[in-house]
């Protein structure tokens, strides 16, 4: 083995990067979309699109076929409009200090769980303009959206308003909680509150051209939930909403590749302590790799495990991972043959799969965590570069 020793990089330099493959945005978008039909599709772009970057995305899902944004917060689609996004955007969660007149304004379409009603009217009176709304019925997920006993309540209320012309109800629609599980019966109880919150809505005198309940393991797995729209979002970024499917096995394409480059590459003796808290150990003289991604960058902490692929092959991180870095052990058999350094070599964390590189499901299978939470959690630290603009 050689001595112990410290390399120095090579021409490669050692950024981070998450790559995002707009191709294969398009490519999810046109699959959902004829999945759905005769539904339209909205694809769900909040959190600066599951950690993707929200206007490259948006555009592309719209070139693609989506017909409908989807955001949580009034800000990010403000956001869309300030970057002369035209499509329709809807804003579903609010608190007291939102800026409904800012989004009445921009002619954004706002989820309405009740609380919220009299201040997007006043907004809209104020501008004199009338307010797009979609009215939310809480179908069993307890979050946010009327409870079925206050429905005729909200329902009444919105019809008022919408007489006055002051707001006009565009849709009405809920979430579902366990499409996830397709054999679970929650989901049907859930079509039933939310045929018969339509039904009521509709007897009260309101004429919703828009009904949708569908996230993307319901548009993937249970065209009952379908109904006018659909609103994806993972299935958007080619990653599954099912335990016990692929993105493959679903025909998606996962658009995002973390990777980074070797850092560090050193030789170290048996019983070499790695990282805080000494929890690992090498068992022979071997060696390691700094990896320059960590919790900062928005990896894990927890997910020691995870795999990282340099040079055609897959090491664990082992010890913690830190705020800016983590480490391989590469092994004494793989120890920089013929005495070539290994620092510059390419560090896969993540991506579609097609190079031998591991899943998103990997890392959140370290992490004991899901497929959503990874990618979201990628900080701004790291730079986004894409691909098939």
């Amino acid at each position: 083995m050689k001595s112990a020793a410290v390399s120095t990089p090579t021409e490669r330099p050692s950024e981070r990067a998450a790559v995002i493959d707009l191709k294969a945005i398009r490519h999810n978008v046109r699959r959902l979309a004829g999945l759905v039909t005769p539904a339209r599709l909205m694809a769900v772009v909040k959190a600066d699109a599951y950690g993707h970057g929200v206007l490259p995305v948006a555009r592309a899902a719209l070139e693609a076929g989506a017909e409908w944004l989807g955001v949580a917060h009034i800000s990010e689609a403000l956001t869309l409009r300030a970057a002369a996004v035209h499509a329709p955007v809807l804003a579903w969660l609010h608190t007291a200090d939102s800026d409904f007149h800012a989004a009445v304004a921009a002619d954004i379409d706002l989820g309405c769980s009740g609380w919220e009603l009299p201040q997007i009217r006043a907004a809209a009176q104020q501008l004199r303009k009338t307010a797009r709304i979609h009215l939310k019925i809480d179908t069993g997920l307890g979050r946010n959206g009327s409870t079925p006993d206050d429905w005729l309540h909200l329902v009444a209320v919105a019809r008022e308003a919408e007489l006055a012309g002051d707001v006009t109800v565009v849709g009405i629609f809920s979430h579902l909680a366990v499409a996830d599980e397709p054999s679970r019966g929650e989901t049907n109880a859930q079509i039933a509150v939310f045929t018969k919150a339509v039904a009521q809505a509709q007897s009260a005198g309101l004429t919703p051209a828009i009904r949708h309940l569908a996230n993307s393991a319901g548009a993937l797995s249970r065209p009952d939930t379908h109904f006018d729209l659909v609103r994806t979002g993972l299935a958007v970024y080619g990653l599954s909403p099912f335990a016990d499917k692929t993105s493959a096995e679903l025909g998606l394409h996962p658009a995002m590749t973390l990777r980074t480059h070797v850092s560090l590459c050193k030789d170290v003796p048996a019983g070499q302590g790695v990282s805080y808290g000494l929890n690992y150990s090498t068992k022979t003289a071997t060696t390691l790799a700094l990896i320059p991604l960590g919790y900062a960058d928005g990896i894990p902490r927890i997910a020691t495990g995870g795999p990282v692929r340099v040079n055609g092959v897959t090491y664990p991180v082992v010890g913690r991972i830190a705020m800016d870095q983590m480490v391989i052990d590469l092994g004494e058999a793989t120890l920089v043959a013929g005495g070539a350094s290994m620092i510059g070599a390419e560090a896969v964390l993540f991506g579609p799969g097609t190079n031998g590189e591991a899943s998103v499901d990997a890392w959140a299978a370290a992490a004991s965590t899901i497929n959503y939470e990874v990618v979201t959690r990628i900080s701004p630290r790291v730079p986004r570069v894409y691909r098939n603009v």
